[in-house]
């Protein structure tokens, strides 16, 4: 048990709150109802395949900077709970249990299945070379909902392309400010990050226009689907959570930048998501 705890650590799953609202409201959007189960089940799996094979890779890739980091001498990979041989071997089975799901799906989800490990693989080196590391995060999580609509429709359309850009600059703006604890570490490790490039004022500064972009594209969404107002209402409730988080830091002050805030950005999906169903059900009622 303890190596499993390990293991979901190691992952971080309490972390899908970020990922998974998102993938099930790009379904919802999609079937513009419930979508069928089985369609809900696979889409599940291939998200828990897809996201715990990306956190796995990215601590292992990290782990040497991680040992070196004060604020991670607890994760699993570097106290050795979790051996690098055993991380690799799960990402195998994890990226395989990706793959099924896919193949249980719309034909398009396997056409693009290499396409969706890019920004997966991509993210864990981007901070060696580029400061929009952030955005390759971003473009990473966008995949969630993205990929969810392929599954339940096979096909694209310009309003879940809002979504995804509306996902990624929302979980982009904030990774900024998550960054900006470590600046003084990324500087003297050589990493590249939004608040090494532009400073601790300009970085929270860009992380606001994403947010604000971000809010943007989840009303075009609503406007691209013509959903009920209602879906507004969860919108604004969104808005308003960013606005909080922005407003208990500042360049001179992250002490509240610990994990109770990591996890209250997960608010933004969940609320979304629930004004998505009631706003759907509301419609097909």
């Amino acid at each position: 048990m303890s190596k499993l705890k390990a293991h979901l650590d190691n992952i971080a799953l309490s972390h899908s709150v970020f990922a998974l609202p998102f993938a099930y409201m790009g379904a919802f959007l999609a079937a513009g109802t419930v979508p069928n189960g089985h369609d809900l089940v696979w889409i599940t799996v291939a998200m828990i395949g897809a996201r715990s094979a990306a956190l796995a890779l990215n601590n292992y890739i990290d782990l040497k900077y991680d040992k070196l980091h004060p604020r991670f001498t607890e994760r699993p990979m570097v106290t050795g709970s979790v051996k690098p041989w055993e991380a690799i071997a799960l990402i195998i089975v994890c990226l395989v249990l990706f793959l099924v799901a896919a193949a249980q799906l719309q034909p398009l989800c396997l056409l693009l299945w290499p396409l969706a490990l890019i920004p997966l693989i991509m993210y864990p080196y981007m901070k060696r070379f580029s400061w929009i590391c952030h955005l390759v995060l971003g473009l990473a999580l966008a995949t969630a909902p993205v990929g969810a609509w392929i599954a339940v429709k096979g096909d694209i359309s310009f309003a879940v392309l809002f979504l995804g850009l509306a996902v990624g600059v929302w979980i982009a703006g904030f990774d900024v400010i998550y960054a900006c604890q470590d600046v003084e570490f990324d500087k003297v490790n050589n990493l590249n990050s939004i608040p090494v490039r532009f400073g601790l004022c300009g970085a929270l500064q860009l992380s606001r226009i994403m947010h604000i972009i971000s809010i943007a594209g989840f009303v075009v969404v609503g406007v691209l689907l013509q959903l009920h107002l209602i879906y507004y209402f969860g919108v604004l409730l969104a808005g308003i959570v960013l606005i909080y988080q922005h407003a208990l830091v500042s360049a001179a002050d992250l002490s509240n930048v610990t994990q109770r805030y990591f996890m209250r950005n997960g608010l933004v999906g969940i609320l979304l998501f629930l004004f998505t169903i009631i706003a759907l059900l509301y419609d097909n009622r």
